[in-house]
């Protein structure tokens, strides 16, 4: 049976994804009875997730028979604060350009604005975290940037010992966007250099800890965005995003074909249609948008339809308030058809990866 110091230390650190005892993060147990008392050191005093820690820590012991967990905290100095940024953070490397990392990387993509893309991508991420993945979002869309609000995100990330940047977390889900360094009413008024550095350290400076997907909201359209992300992400899989209507899905088409230029290769996976139809009360289904620019997309693309997500007010709601129908309404028909994507995009994985790795810096 392991010993209540050792249950302690296998629990998980929220924020860095490693277990307290790889981190050196557990000062001391004592217990009595059916009683401990716990004393774990914080990588930073501002530790964004105390409470989840103490949660596990708790939840853990109880499963041992222990009712009654009592835990302090101390805060790193900084010589062993340098030590753990040493041990897992590389620095100047896009982790997930390895051929042997584990993360999928998907890119949600469209030809215009205006299909909700940004909404498609919070919930599939929701989606996914749902079904017990680790999933991180990067916002790319850096002038339209909406991701933080859209997951109710209203603080920015931590940075630590000067070089490490811990992004927030919303719903499970961790997020980088320019939108945390810049306010909301200021544009980003940037050159092709400008848009690539930023993406680098999003990819190079910010801790992901291996998650299971890096799901990225692309901007609408073609242009240098796209062309940095297939330099530093060249296992990614490209979703493209369309409404039912003919000319949104003549649009996106060329996103489509973008990612089939030489200069990018990426696989386009599959296609997902939004606003596809409205559902009145009398549970009558409305086509405001059209008909069949979904499946007519994913055929010029030789590529499958894997969703179409239904046009319900919830979906609005939800990104401006922060509340994503996935996690406010996970029994609606939009969460539903979510969850439907999300299956594919897991039970469908691709038989091959590029052999392909990128040193940036």
């Amino acid at each position: 049976m392991s010993s209540p110091s050792d249950i302690v230390g296998a629990v998980v650190e929220p924020v860095l994804h490693r277990s307290l005892a790889e981190l050196g993060l557990v000062e001391s147990v004592t217990v009595d009875g059916s009683a401990a008392e716990v004393t774990v050191a914080l990588v930073v005093d501002d530790h964004p997730a105390v409470s989840e820690l103490d949660g596990r820590i708790a939840e853990a012991l109880s499963a041992a028979g222990i009712r009654e967990a009592r835990v302090r905290h101390t805060v790193l100095d900084d010589d062993r604060r340098t030590a753990i940024v040493d041990r897992l953070h590389a620095g100047g490397t896009v982790p997930f350009s390895d051929p042997a990392s584990s993360t999928r990387v998907l890119l949600i993509s469209s030809g215009k604005g205006g299909v909700w893309k940004s909404s498609v991508t919070v919930n599939l991420s929701l989606a996914l975290a749902r079904m017990g993945k680790r999933v991180a979002v990067v916002d790319a869309d850096v002038w339209g940037f909406s991701i933080p609000a859209m997951l109710g995100i209203d603080h920015g990330p931590i940075l630590i010992d000067q070089r490490m940047i811990i992004p927030p977390v919303a719903y499970g889900v961790t997020c980088a966007s320019i939108g945390f360094f810049v306010r909301e009413d200021q544009p980003v008024v940037w050159r092709g250099p400008m848009l690539h550095k930023a993406l680098e350290q999003f990819l190079t400076d910010f801790y992901w800890g291996d998650p299971d997907y890096l799901v990225v909201d692309m901007p609408p359209g073609t242009g240098d965005i796209a062309i940095s992300l297939a330099g530093f992400l060249p296992t990614a899989e490209a979703y493209v995003v369309t409404t039912p209507q003919a000319a949104a899905q003549r649009v996106a088409q060329r996103a489509g074909l973008m990612f089939q230029t030489p200069n990018i290769k990426i696989p386009v996976r599959a296609v997902i249609e939004n606003m596809s139809w409205f559902t009145g009360d009398d549970g009558t289904r409305y086509e405001l948008f059209g008909a069949g620019g979904g499946a007519l997309l994913a055929e010029k693309l030789d590529v499958p339809l894997i969703g179409q997500v239904p046009l319900v007010s919830e979906l609005r709601e939800g990104g401006d308030s922060g509340r994503p129908i996935v996690v406010a309404k996970p029994e609606s028909e939009a969460a539903a058809a979510f969850a439907g994507i999300a299956e594919w995009v897991e039970t469908h994985r691709p038989t091959k990866r590029r052999n392909a790795a990128l040193r940036v810096g």
